[in-house]
């Protein structure tokens, strides 16, 4: 079945999608789709569980502007230093050229 929408299908559907997404506009604003659940958050980190694993976005005064559970969709704003996703597995193979070149 595709979960994209389909002519015909009622507006108010839930779509179930394995889709995610990051959009940033400058440093100041960052929307995320594909997001499960909201782990924590307060003013300089929020971690989140999406369709591609665990998700930090760290900053300075940051607060949530959107939420939409249905959607798996959050936004947020403030001075964002980074976003950085946290896997269980940390082999070589994940270092990149940097993390190799500099053994």
């Amino acid at each position: 079945m595709d979960n994209h929408y389909e002519f015909g299908m009622p507006m108010g559907r839930e779509r179930h999608t394995k889709e995610h997404d990051i959009t940033m506009r400058g440093r100041k604003a960052v929307d995320i789709t594909g997001v499960k659940k909201v782990e924590s958050f307060d003013n300089e980190e929020f971690l989140l569980e999406t369709e591609m694993g665990f998700l930090a976005i760290r900053g300075h005064n940051l607060h949530m502007k959107n939420l939409n559970v249905e959607q798996g969709l959050v936004s947020i704003e403030g001075k964002i230093y980074d976003l950085v996703y946290l896997d269980q597995q940390h082999d070589d193979k994940s270092k990149g050229f940097f993390g190799k070149l500099f053994k």
